[in-house]
């Protein structure tokens, strides 16, 4: 019943209002881009940078204006709890892809989500170092905005994994996933950067699958590119095949993600849960 009830959810105002606050974000952000961002440490080697406060700073202030009743969970903002007692959520990550971008190999985005009732119905993703935005709901389906032309987004119908592209991260490469690539005999691969532009390449059959076994990934990392490679027919879980849960306490991905153009997506869970289980991780426990 929940299920019906969101996928008819009318969400063309908040879709709307978040690709135009991408696009602002995303001239705050190239503003820095082209010229100097001082880099900070929040912790360990988490940097962040100028370009990731001030976007912040304007799509906050937009969503509350335009949704004041609604909850707010960014990255770049102190979190006081009091999105968990509100249906609706806004889940932000206004630059993922920081290393990306202190780089300046233009992979990192600027991604806006929308959860209700724990899941996401909407998602925007765009990459400010060309101007594509990426931009999904429930039950409205996907596009790719370009040069202000929109473009239908389907993940694609392949159903042979040896035929699959696997698209992995450029700023770190882990053992298990060399592991899970052989025993899906996947000989093809691209690399990215943002998690959302990795999202972003499965919609537009440029990929079929992604596979994160750690727990590195937080809401503000998920919730776009749930909303949006869903809406293009796609599927996104956790590494046992549990769904994603946005709006909790503990913003963590303990289980890790499993994102794929959606027919095997079953075949792939089966493979990747024995294979972390063998690497000494199980669901119950996480990754931790």
């Amino acid at each position: 019943m929940l299920e019906q009830s969101i996928d008819t959810i009318d969400l063309t105002q908040e879709l709307e209002l978040a690709c135009r606050l991408a696009r602002e974000a995303s001239t705050i952000v190239n503003t820095y881009y082209v010229g100097s961002s001082e880099v900070r440490y929040k912790s360990g080697d988490e940097p962040v940078t100028e370009a990731d406060r001030s976007a912040n700073q304007h799509i906050l202030s937009r969503i509350r204006a335009n949704f004041p009743d609604d909850g707010i969970l960014s990255e770049e903002s102190k979190d006081d709890l009091s999105r968990l007692e509100k249906k609706r959520v806004w889940i932000i990550d206004p630059l993922d892809g920081t290393k990306e971008f202190i780089a300046r190999n233009g992979e990192f985005s600027i991604m806006i989500g929308l959860a209700v009732e724990g899941r996401p119905v909407m998602g925007v993703v765009m990459q400010p170092a060309n101007q594509l935005i990426y931009a999904g709901a429930a039950g409205q389906g996907a596009v790719l905005i370009e040069k202000g032309e929109e473009i239908p987004l389907s993940t694609s119908s392949c159903t042979d994994l040896s035929n699959m592209i696997m698209v992995s991260s450029r700023s770190h490469r882990q053992q298990i996933v060399d592991r899970i690539r052989a025993t899906l005999r996947i000989t093809r691969e691209r690399v990215s950067g943002s998690v959302g532009l990795k999202v972003g390449l499965i919609t537009r059959q440029l990929a079929d699958l992604y596979i994160h076994p750690s727990p590195g990934c937080k809401e503000w990392d998920l919730c776009a590119p749930q909303a949006l490679i869903e809406a293009a027919g796609g599927r996104m879980t956790d590494c046992w095949g549990n769904p994603l849960r946005y709006n909790k306490r503990d913003v963590r991905a303990h289980n890790g993600l499993i994102a794929t153009n959606g027919p095997l997506h079953a075949e792939v869970v089966e493979t990747v849960a024995r294979i972390c289980e063998d690497f000494g991780f199980n669901q119950d426990d996480g990754f931790w």
